[in-house]
């Protein structure tokens, strides 16, 4: 054990000169709590001057306490203020204490009860006093977890105990001590989570302190990843991260927080079979049964809820409308699509022509249905244009869609990429597809199948257990010979390529308008939505952004887009801090490259996320 007071990093000789000045000062009583004493003791008092520096106030704190330990953790918070004096240099008349000022003398590091989104709960040390966007860099680093910057901490939602669970105690892996490497590989390859509903309104502010917010000592939060960016996945040093990633992506798809077809559906569930079989082979991936029987009993009671709630004003569209269609011919030249009212008329001045570089290319297949639609957004003066192209057959969809891929990179039909596109999209094509053979040892029928676990109450109010169960085995036929990482990044890919893939929504009220409306936050583009039938208004791509800014004072975003297009909107169901922190923290995401340094640029991640309150 280190002498009270000697690991202190805290040098005299660089303190301000008034310190050592001969000039009298005022002498008075500051009372400081003592964390460290027990919540019984009394303040501690201390006779002080408004001249004295921090660094004096902890030396005669620590010299009158009396007690031998390393106090180089510990810090004075102020409770009025909500803030740490971590400059220990500033004297008591510069942070403007007074004799009233109620300080508490804490370590900086505290328990913390993480819960990750496979839902394991872990207890280990997390630093108080730093901003969240920090303290997550730290929490990841302990984790293992690369590119921290893509993930945030929130607050959890209550949920009101059954009475069977009142005294059946919660299972906590304690870090707070050590690392444990049986923990670690839990955290890994335990593929089960517990009920959770993303809402933009619970997310830390990145640029504040845990206290600040108060976040408490033992509290609970989740960890999860805020920002739909996920650069350079590599499973050979992201394990952790890819397992974690994939349980998010589950969960949103089981809550239905995306939406997809239920052809996807029973791929998703295909591959959660498959990936739940694969893990429990290994003997190094653990499971439990225990936490399956949970997870089936609260999608349950997640589908007797849904019967029984009712929409509100500000619950989010499900699915956007589609327009009715009209049939044109196309000709693809270059990296251009133009279409003409006939195949005669082609000769002619086409009707329009998009250039498709810099577009979104996204598809809305559904194979059974033989219904194979490719989304477009166009970036056009004034936001984006929105355009769904329906193909005949499959074959016409491989082709247009691999077309409209390359041209959106700036490529043509020329490039010797786009067989190899056509091919890639006609595998995922055909992993879609249920076919009536048995392929290899797949059983006909699998009574161990948990479809609670692996589909969305929907398909459990729409069908029984013995109809899905086989649809969920034939659409395993096609995956059953992937490995468990192949698996992963190919619920991932699919996942991804949702069309609704990435977005948070939040309910805003344009300046002018009379009525609310809904943002969708995405990672690349805003997109405005009309709150009553699911039409989107307009998109606009952040690469068209000039500027935005935040009026503090009557919490409202303003944004300028190239071509003078101006919108201004407040915030109904969360704070403008959280879109500006969104916002900026898609563009930082875009920063990102191999070419640069992989230190993460943390000045440059609050200089976009951070406003005014950071200050």
């Amino acid at each position: 054990m280190s002498e009270a007071g000697s690991s202190l990093l805290i040098k005299l000789d660089t303190l301000p000169e008034s310190t050592h000045s001969s000039s009298v000062m005022a002498v008075w009583d500051l009372s400081v709590t003592v964390e460290d004493l027990g919540s019984d003791a009394p303040p501690v008092t201390l006779s002080v001057a408004s001249d004295l520096h921090v660094g004096g106030v902890i030396l005669k704190l620590v010299e009158k306490t009396q007690i031998k330990r390393d106090w180089s953790d510990h810090a004075l918070w102020w409770e009025q203020k909500q803030r740490w004096l971590l400059r220990t240099a500033w004297t008591l008349e510069k942070y403007g204490i007074h004799a009233d000022a109620r300080l508490v003398f804490m370590p900086q590091h505290k328990p913390l009860k993480l819960c990750l989104p496979n839902g394991i709960t872990l207890k280990l040390r997390a630093c108080f006093s730093n901003p969240v966007f920090q303290t997550v860099m730290g929490i990841c680093r302990m984790l293992n977890i690369r590119h921290p910057e893509e993930l945030s901490l929130l607050r959890p939602i209550e949920q009101k105990k059954k009475k069977k669970d009142k005294d059946s105690a919660e299972e906590i892996y304690d870090l707070t001590e050590h690392f444990n490497k049986h923990i670690y590989m839990y955290v890994t390859y335990t593929f089960y989570t517990h009920i959770l509903i993303l809402f933009p309104f619970r997310w830390l502010d990145s640029s504040r302190c845990l206290m600040q917010q108060g976040i408490q000592e033992n509290d609970r939060v989740w960890l999860r990843f805020k920002f739909y960016a996920f650069y350079d996945i590599e499973p050979k040093y992201d394990v952790v991260r890819l397992t974690q990633l994939y349980e998010q992506a589950r969960w949103a798809i089981l809550l239905e927080d995306i939406d997809c077809t239920e052809e996807e559906m029973m791929l998703f569930g295909a591959l959660q079979y498959h990936i739940s079989k694969v893990s429990q082979s290994e003997p190094q991936m653990l499971s439990s049964s225990a936490a399956m029987d949970d997870l089936e009993s609260a999608l349950q009671s997640l589908e007797v809820k849904m019967e029984g709630e009712t929409s509100t004003a500000s619950e989010m569209p499900k699915r956007l409308t589609l327009k009715g269609y009209k049939q044109y011919w196309f000709k693809f030249q270059d990296t251009s699509i133009s279409y003409f009212k006939s195949k005669e008329e082609s000769i002619g001045e086409p009707i329009q022509q998009i250039n498709l570089k810099g577009c979104e290319v996204a598809p809305d297949v559904n194979v059974t249905a033989q219904k194979f639609l490719i989304r477009l957004l166009i970036p056009a003066p004034e936001g984006m244009n929105e355009v769904y192209l329906r193909c005949e057959n499959e074959q016409q969809y491989a082709q247009w869609m691999a077309a409209c891929r390359l041209g959106s990179k700036g490529k043509t039909l020329a490039d010797s990429s786009f067989q190899s596109e056509i091919q890639s999209i006609r595998s995922f094509l055909a992993m879609q597809k249920t076919s009536s053979s048995s392929h290899g040892n797949v059983p006909a029928n699998d009574e161990s199948i948990n479809t609670h676990s692996l589909v969305s109450p929907r398909y459990h109010k729409k069908y029984k257990t013995k109809q899905l169960t086989p649809r969920i085995l034939d659409a395993y036929q096609n995956v059953a010979q992937l490995s468990l990482t192949d698996a992963l990044m190919r619920f991932l890919q699919i996942w991804q390529a949702l069309p609704d893939f990435g977005l948070s929504y939040v309910v805003v009220r344009f300046k002018g308008s009379r009525k609310d409306e809904v943002m969708g936050i995405a990672p690349n583009r805003l997109i405005r939505i009309d709150l009553g039938v699911g039409d989107v208004v307009k998109t606009w791509r952040y690469n068209n952004m000039k500027q935005w800014n935040v009026n503090w004072d009557i919490r409202q975003v303003a944004i300028e887009f190239e071509g003078n297009v101006n919108i201004a909107f407040g915030c109904v169901t969360a704070d403008c801090k959280i879109v500006h922190e969104f916002i900026g923290g898609y563009i930082f995401m875009s920063t990102r490259s191999r070419e640069k340094s992989d230190t993460l640029n943390e000045e440059l991640f609050h200089k976009l996320t951070g406003g005014h309150e950071a200050l």
